[in-house]
């Protein structure tokens, strides 16, 4: 019997994770490894799925390189300088405080210390420590303690709770440092959900938000989740909330494709409906984000987020040129939704693209007519 369990397993591994595809016209399908229509992405220069990086949705060498200097060195003053250099209220302060206290929750994940060695992420202790005052330690403590308890305990358990009272309280000391700096209430809008604030509570921190950044497309999407059907509002709120920020963007935002992550986050767990994802809602939240990545600066720091939703959805709307255009622009880069939600994100990915790939050249795309 536990053989017929490994070779089960092994079948769904080779379906799943291995998607070499069958090309016809108009259709795609899986077949072995090293056959003549086996869909190939590196003929478009795509990386490796080991070459992926996971901690990014997109390039910031800077931040690349000062997580390095950190993480070799346990040394958090390249950490501090970089952020004291990044403006408060844009979304590369959001994301870069998020990408240190992710890289010093994972390496506490991956050491947790003990008698003989020091436990991982200890660069961020001694930051808190020797630096009690610096504005970007202490917003990056606050969202270590909001990821420590998702990484760590089940919500709704003691542990979770206290884990996310102790990251409500750093928030605070957070915000108390920086007055002007939307991000300890964007940290606090995560607690918000996990503590299952009132709605009233929730909306005074919205509110700090708005009065701080009001375009800031990070901040949004944290306040997306609080709305959706499962956390502490319904799809109809959740549809509200994205639909009205789309409304109210200013040109050149990319809030115009809440709509689409706000479809995203309701989408049904068995999808029965045939034609789904080319449904009225589905199409014009599409349309709706193409028309945001359209009219975008082209440095925008979350537009590479857009970009791997639309990736998500194009696909499975099969509108394979279109994903193709999306994905000449991340490739390489996956620390984002969708794939962020998979246990191998980079997996994930390079399932979407491989099939993005084969629909492509099922209807005469090659890498000779895709732009760059």
């Amino acid at each position: 019997m536990e053989i017929l369990w490994v070779l089960i397993a092994l079948v769904m591994l080779f379906v799943v994770v291995t998607p070499f595809l069958r090309r016809r016209r108009g259709a795609v399908g899986l077949v072995p490894p090293g056959h003549p229509d086996a869909a190939d992405p590196a003929n478009y220069g795509f990386a490796l799925q080991e070459e992926l990086d996971v901690r990014m949705p997109g390039p910031d060498q800077d931040l690349l390189d000062v997580l390095d200097v950190v993480q070799r060195t346990q040394d958090y003053r390249a950490a501090q300088q970089l952020l004291a250099g990044t403006a408060a209220d844009g979304e590369t302060r959001w994301q870069r405080i998020q990408a240190f206290a992710g890289a010093a929750s994972l390496e506490l994940a991956q050491r947790p210390g003990g008698v003989s060695e020091a436990p991982g992420g200890q660069w961020l202790r001694v930051w808190r420590t020797e630096a009690p005052k610096d504005a970007g330690g202490a917003a990056v403590h606050a969202e270590f303690l909001v990821q420590q308890a998702w990484r760590t305990a089940a919500p709704g358990t003691d542990e979770f709770r206290i884990i996310m009272e102790e990251a409500k309280a750093a928030c605070g000391e957070a915000a108390l440092l920086a007055p002007g700096d939307p991000v300890p209430y964007i940290v606090e809008l995560s607690a918000a959900r996990g503590l299952g604030y009132p709605r009233q509570e929730f909306e005074q921190v919205w509110l700090k938000i708005l009065d701080r950044a009001p375009a800031h497309m990070g901040a949004h999407l944290a306040a997306l989740h609080y709305w959706c059907e499962k956390w502490h509002g319904s799809r109809d709120e959740a549809y509200a909330f994205a639909e009205a920020a789309a409304a109210r963007a200013p040109q050149g935002s990319l809030l115009a494709a809440m709509p689409l992550f706000a479809v995203f986050e309701h989408l049904p767990e068995v999808n029965l409906v045939s034609g789904f994802y080319q449904s009225e809602v589905v199409t014009r939240a599409i349309h709706g984000a193409l028309h945001a990545v359209h009219s975008a600066r082209p440095d925008d720091p979350m537009l590479a987020h857009v970009r791997h939703m639309l990736v998500f959805f194009l696909v499975r709307a099969e509108r394979w040129a279109e994903a193709m255009n999306q994905l000449i622009h991340v490739d390489g880069h996956v620390g984002a939704l969708p794939w962020t939600l998979s246990a191998d994100p980079a997996a994930e990915f390079a399932v979407y693209r491989a099939m993005a790939v084969a629909g492509y050249e099922a209807n005469g795309g090659s890498p000779a007519t895709l732009p760059h």
